[in-house]
């Protein structure tokens, strides 16, 4: 199931996602490896990765701390939640 991510997540995941990016560049520097297309595709793609990375990490976290969420229970019957809803709008 899809979920919007937290703001811790997404606060967290940008960060490293730079951090990455520049550690990575200055790797590739140290080690000679000539600017272009290709190196340009590799520094984001491994700063994407440590930046999902980091985005999970957070993300069991915090379905540590607060623990699990309950599930929603769903009516199938339409007709009865038809009668909750006007219930809960006739109520004063």
């Amino acid at each position: 199931m899809l979920t919007l991510p937290s703001m811790w997540n997404l606060v967290i995941s940008t960060i490293v996602f730079f951090i990455a990016v520049w550690y990575t560049r200055h790797f590739l520097d140290e080690h000679g490896l000539p600017k272009g297309v290709t190196r340009g595709m590799l520094v984001i793609v491994i700063a994407s990765l440590a930046s999902c990375g980091a985005g999970d990490v957070v993300y069991w976290a915090q379905q540590k701390m607060e623990g699990s969420q309950p599930a929603v229970q769903t009516s199938g019957d339409l007709s009865q939640l038809l009668k909750d809803v006007g219930q809960a709008q006739s109520l004063p």
